[in-house]
This record gives C-alpha cells, structure tokens and sequence, in this order.
C-alpha cells in the first residue's frame, strides 16, 4: 500500500462508566448560537464585508437565532466597525444577545470591551488553548501555565465588565482544542475559571467544550460531554454549549450525541461553513429535531431564501446532495424509489396531518419547496417515476401495463442521450409514441344497426387517401375491430381498455388508453383523444394497430 497508516494512532476512549447518554432522546431544541459570522466568515476565501455581515445578521435574526457571535473585534478594524454598527445603528433587537470572542491576552481582551461600548447586552467568549498538543507544540508550557493563562483571562474580564457595566455582560469559555485535552485536566481548568466567574441561577456562564478538530468517532465525544457535565462544578449554574467541527465528517451526529449526553447550547454554522472541512451545520440539527416532531425554534420554511443570502455573501455554493437543501435531495430517479415514492403521495391523502411518504424524511413544502422536483427521469428510472410525471403533472392516469412498456422506451431515450429527461419531453415522447396516426387515421364513424348487433361505418385516411370501412360487433368497439380486421388482414384482440376525460388542458376531451394482443399474445399500445368518447377508444385502436403493422412490416 502507498498509504502509512502505521503513522497514525487511534484514539484512546476515555472508559467513561456508567454512561447514560445512549439512552436519551433528545425532546427538546438547544440554545442555538450562530457563530457564521466569526467562525464562518473567518473561513471564506474573501470574507465578508461590512453590508454582506449586516445583511447576513438580519437574516439570522429572522431565522429566530436569539444569540450571534458577530466576530472577533480585536483582530481587524472591519469586524471592529462591524460590532459598533451594529450597536450604534441600533440594530441588535432587544431579545437578541451578540457575542464577541477573545483569546485570553490583555491587549486582546481590552479592545474586544472597546467594541461594545454601548451594547446592552453580550456574550464575552474568552478562549485558550488546552490540548496536549497545543501545550507541547504550539506554546511550550506546562498544564499550571496554561490554566494560569485562562484564570487571568477570566479575572480581566470580571474587571473590565465591572468598568462597562456588569448587568450588560454574559461570560463563556472555551477549553479550545477541548477534544484533545486530557478529560481531567479540562475539567480542572474550567473549575478554576467558574471558580472566578461564581456563576449563579440569574446570572449563568457558558461553558462551551468545541471539537476544535474532530478527533474520534461521536460517542468518544459524547462520552467527553457527559465526563464534564458530571465533574463541573457549579454546574446547574452552568450552560454547557458544544462546538463540533467536521474533520471526520460527523460533526452533526457529534453535536445530536453532545446534546444527549447533557449539553444546553449548540455553536454552528448555517450549511456546515467554517475552517477546513467545516463546523456542525445547524440547519441540519435543527430539521432533524424537526423530523423528530420536535420544535426546532428556528424557521427554515422558506429555505431558499437562506440560501440565496448564504451563496451571494460567502461565495460559497450548496451541494446538490445537501441534506434538507440540495437542488437532488428531494429527487429519485432509481425507479423502485419513484414507485415507494408515488404509493405514498397517494396514501398521504388519508392522512395529510401525518407525514409518511418513502424516502422523503421530511415534506419539501415545510421548508418552502415544491413536489415538482421529487421524481426525475433518467436511465435509472422506472414506471413508477414515469407514471407519477404524467399524472401529476398532466393528469394521465397511464394503466399499469402501458406503464412498463414506456418506461424502457424512457430508459432508452434517456441512455441515448446520455441525460436526464425533462417533464415536457417525457410528455411529448409518450403522445409520439403512442398518439400514432400514421399510416391510418381515423376521421370519422357512424353508428348504426338493430337489436344487438351494432354496425359501424368508419371514414379513414390512409397514407393520406380516404377509404371508408365497414363491420358489426355487439357494440361500437367490436364492430369496428371487426371492420379493422377484414380491411387489413390482421387478427388482434383488445386485451385493456381505459379512458378518463384529460385533466390537463381541455377537460372536455376523452382520451382512452387500448392495449392489442396480436395472435403470438404480443402486447401493442396506442392512445386516442376525441371529445367523443367512442372516437378516442376507436382512435386508440388505430394507434395500436399501427405499431402491429409497423411491427410485422405490413404495408397499407
């Protein structure tokens, strides 16, 4: 193998007894934390300007996010002036708390205080690095040295909220690079900074324990979560808020196991955005609490107006596979999915108050999207998917039979042109192959006779010459078939018959769907319109005998 794996180590587990979090449910949404506009927008290739980060912030308001990291004031004069914006344009609506983020230094820290001269009310996020690496590589201090770092941090924001104004100000610390510090050392240093802060029932502290990278599989971190919501002090003064980045790729099922395992709060990201390969995505969090019958107190109704807000101020774009979000994920083009699909729109009917369709976890028109897109049409697909587009779409009721047969003709087409099929095409294909009025057409009939037996006249056109035609039966479509046969010298049975009258367009006209069986038992198929009942089944014979003549190479 050219991959050394021998390199790397796994990641010891922490042997957490008697962990309760696999048994609990979570019934109830977090405290939510936007962090897009510092964690986020310190990711992008171009960050976002002074408008894009006001304009984000409403929108988040909008979502219903009540608490907002707007930034980390002290590290540019653009989020400088972003926190005074908002603060002296009064922007912050009163049930809204902004929050700012600060490493544990001085200089740091006082011009983070700086930035909310002013705001009623905010979160001071303070911040120092803990994980044995960090301690080695990165700073070269001892265990004593780091926690002394974050008790000085501590201590300075207690004065400086004393200097601003104390009522005004909330207080969080984060253990950063929490996932690879040792268990009790994290708790040590935590303790010691509560210790400072005496949090109390009116006047909580965050404490927020981030998988600054994503280290181990989820249940190490919910085991992580779980070890420090029973070892922290003061903790029912305690609000204890994750952090999950996704370097593994399962930072949403770390944040859904965090919860279960005691955390309070949730930091993350609108669409998953942050540094390498992202935070916990909070919309998918919160739609999946959603697809739980849980209030996810946030409003994603009308997604694609966070997506377009999301896209125009990022640069970023959303994957088409994005969960809840993506241009194919309410779309099925496997052909047993389309079938499953189908059954269960139809059976949603009896029970439109209870959500129950296969292979859609959630109903697109809760977060603003429409069913058009649900099943698409390609190689892959089946009759299900075909026939729910007719249906749905143009309010052909296709029998089951014809179904199948124009299925593979989809199949065909698509393969042929190597893409997917839109809606209109697939209409127009199935009325050319199946509307055929070519060599014979029928133009007009006269009904006549006594008794039981019928006798039918028939006006045609074949190959563009009229020829009139003549047979009896027991009702219009035997006498006709009768006169059919006799003409051509073929010997068919009509095997299906159905007809409803065309929800799409005209509704007064009829159209009836006719399967042949030649005298092998081949299936044949044709259709045929008329406002005329009797002449849309008649026509339909002649669309199906015309692919028998194609079929045996029978010249009219």
């Amino acid at each position: 193998m050219s991959m050394n794996y021998t390199r790397y180590r796994a990641f010891s587990p922490i042997g957490l007894k008697n962990r309760t979090w696999p048994d609990k449910v979570i019934e109830k949404a977090p405290i939510w934390c936007s962090v897009d506009l510092r964690d986020g927008n310190q990711a992008l290739v171009t960050p976002m300007n002074l408008d894009q980060k006001i304009n984000f912030f409403k929108h988040l308001v909008k979502l219903g996010f009540k608490e907002i990291e707007v930034g980390f004031p002290a590290a540019s004069d653009t989020e400088f002036a972003f926190c005074r914006t908002l603060i002296e344009k009064n922007l912050i609506p009163d049930d809204v708390t902004i929050q700012v983020l600060t490493q544990s230094r001085e200089h740091i820290i006082r011009r983070t205080f700086e930035a909310l001269e002013g705001c009623p009310k905010a979160i001071v996020h303070l911040y120092n690095s803990t994980s044995t690496l960090q301690r080695e590589v990165v700073f070269g201090k001892s265990k004593e040295e780091i926690k002394d770092l974050a008790v000085f941090g501590a201590k300075l924001l207690n004065s400086l909220a004393d200097e601003y104004g104390r009522d005004r100000f909330r207080f969080e610390y984060s253990p950063e690079s929490f996932t690879g510090t040792e268990m009790d050392y994290a708790v040590e240093v935590c303790n010691a900074v509560l210790d400072e802060w005496k949090p109390t029932p009116e006047k909580k502290v965050i404490i927020n324990l981030p998988s600054t990278v994503e280290m181990a599989t989820p249940n190490i971190y919910a085991d992580q979560i779980e070890y420090c919501s029973k070892n922290m002090k003061y903790r029912e003064n305690v609000i204890l808020s994750l952090h999950a980045h996704n370097d593994r790729g399962e930072g949403i099922a770390a944040t859904e196991l965090g919860i279960m395992a005691g955390a309070d709060r949730v930091e993350g990201t609108l669409f998953g955005n942050g540094e390498r390969t992202g935070n916990c995505d909070i919309m998918v969090v919160a739609l999946n609490l959603f697809t739980q019958g849980v209030d996810p107190e946030l409003d994603f109704s009308h997604i694609t107006d966070t997506i377009n807000i999301y896209e125009k101020s990022t640069g970023m774009k959303i994957d088409p596979r994005h969960p809840y979000v993506g241009d194919l994920v309410y779309t099925a083009f496997s052909g047993s999915h389309q079938d499953a699909i189908k059954k269960g729109m139809k059976k949603l009917e009896e029970h439109p108050d209870r959500w129950e369709v296969p292979y859609l976890p959630i109903d697109p028109a809760d977060v603003g999207r429409s069913y058009d897109p649900i099943i698409r049409i390609n190689s892959q697909s089946g009759k299900g998917g075909v026939s729910y587009i007719l249906e749905h779409n143009y309010g052909l009721s296709v029998p089951r039979s014809m179904q199948q047969d124009f299925s593979l003709i989809i199949t065909g087409e698509s393969d042929r042109q190597n893409r997917e099929l839109d809606f209109k095409e697939i209409y127009d294909l199935f009325f050319k192959t199946y509307d055929v009025r070519d060599p014979i057409c029928l133009k007009y009939y006269y009904e006549g006779g006594s008794g039981e037996t019928v006798t039918v006249k028939s006006d045609l056109l074949i190959n563009g010459d009229f020829t009139t035609i003549q047979g009896k039966g027991n009702g219009v479509v035997d006498a006709f078939c009768d006169s059919v046969k006799k003409k051509f010298g073929v010997d068919f049975e009509v095997v299906s018959y159905s007809q409803h009258s065309l929800d799409y367009g005209n509704k007064s006209r009829a159209i009836t769907y006719i399967q042949l069986h030649d005298e092998s038992q081949k299936s044949y198929y044709g259709i045929g319109i008329s406002v005329n009942t009797a002449k849309s089944s008649l026509r339909g014979i002649l669309s199906a005998l015309n692919h028998i003549l194609a079929d045996k190479g029978i010249e009219v």
